[in-house]
Order: C-alpha cells, then sequence, then structure tokens
C-alpha cells in the first residue's frame, strides 16, 4: 500500500537529456571563443546563462530524486550521472571565468582544436544519454562510450603537444601560463565527459 501511493519513475530520463542539450550549447559557446576571442564578454555571459539553467536542471533532478520511491536506476547512479554532467559545464564556465580575468586577447591554434574535441564530446554524451530509457540499445551506448573514450585520449595527446610547443615558443612568461591554465581546463572537459561515459557503461552493464 505504502509503494503505491509513492512517486514512481519520474522525469530522469528527460532531465538527463536537457541537461545534456545545455552540454553542447555550452561547448558551441566555448568553441566559438577559442574561433574569435574578441567575443569573450558575450560569450562568457552565454556560457553563465546556459551553467544556470543547468544548474537548475541538477537541482530539479536531485529534488525528484529525493521525492520518489521507485527511480528507474539506482539512485546512485542518478546521483552521479547528474553530478558528474553537470562538473562538464562547470569546467566550460572556468575556461571563460580565466579568459576573462586573465585578459587572454589571443589564444593558439591547439586551444581552438581541444574547443573542437570538448564540443564532440558533449555531442557524444547527449546521444548516448538519449538512448539510456532503453536498454536494447545497450551495444549503441557501449559504442558511443568508446568513442567518448578515444576523444579524451585524442584531447589529451593534443594539450601534451601544445604544452611542449608553448614551453619552446612562448617567449612570455606570463601568457605561457595563462594559456597553459587554459589547456588544461579544457582537457578535464574531455576528462568529466569520459567519467560520464564510465558511469553509462556501468549502467548499462549491470542492466543486461
Amino acid at each position: 500500500m505504502f509503494g503505491r501511493l509513492m512517486p514512481k519513475e519520474g522525469r530522469f530520463f528527460e532531465f538527463f537529456v536537457e541537461h545534456a542539450e545545455q552540454l553542447v550549447l555550452g561547448a558551441t559557446e566555448l568553441k566559438a571563443l577559442m574561433a574569435n576571442v574578441g567575443e569573450l564578454s558575450i560569450r562568457k555571459r552565454n556560457i553563465e546563462t546556459i551553467e544556470h539553467a543547468a544548474d537548475k536542471i541538477t537541482h530539479e533532478t536531485m529534488h525528484l530524486l529525493h521525492q520518489t520511491f521507485i527511480t528507474p536506476l539506482d539512485r546512485d547512479e542518478i546521483h552521479q550521472l547528474i553530478t558528474r554532467m553537470d562538473d562538464i559545464l562547470d569546467l566550460m564556465e572556468d575556461v571563460s571565468q580565466c579568459m576573462f580575468l586573465y585578459d587572454i586577447d589571443h589564444v593558439t591554434e591547439e586551444a581552438g582544436h581541444l574547443a573542437a574535441i570538448c564540443l564532440e564530446s558533449t555531442e557524444r554524451v547527449r546521444e548516448t544519454v538519449k538512448l539510456l530509457p532503453d536498454m536494447k540499445n545497450a551495444q549503441t551506448m557501449l559504442d558511443q562510450c568508446k568513442v567518448i573514450d578515444r576523444l579524451e585520449s585524442d584531447a589529451d595527446h593534443v594539450m601534451r603537444s601544445a604544452m611542449a610547443k608553448l614551453f619552446r615558443e612562448e617567449a612570455d612568461t606570463r601568457q605561457l601560463f595563462k594559456m597553459k591554465e587554459i589547456y588544461q581546463l579544457l582537457e578535464s572537459v574531455t576528462d568529466r565527459c569520459q567519467d560520464v561515459a564510465n558511469i553509462i557503461e556501468g549502467i548499462v552493464l549491470e542492466n543486461n
């Protein structure tokens, strides 16, 4: 009787997809920022707006989690997934804020390459999350997770090469350390996407 009176299932999958859409919007802004640093102020504001929208979705997910008796996934998996997704956008905001605070007026080609990998990674996260409601999509989800893992490796390789080039060629010490931090933050975005992929892999394997 008690169980029948408690809320069941909820909109968890919808929230995951809505949040993933914000990830792609944020990464799109990030890529555009690296292509034109002159638009830093507007891109920074746009990313902040997107991050706030994603935060709201995260809070709604947590609230629903506390209200729902029967959830479609393990409660801890829901918590981990939405939290790690939120971390991705937090890092994107960190990139734009860092560039603003450091008064960065130009970036390297490698920074643009990393931002492009970030965008592709979030697009893969979005497509994978969309498949979560139906475990018939298990193999496709696992395949997408492998691509996200590969993209993280690609970003790590780009960052290492960019760092080597930076220390070899950048004469301005201040610019060197500014770009070093930007590279690390951009690469961290792909790390968090990989974290999301690992959580989804765990969900898929547990439910098959």
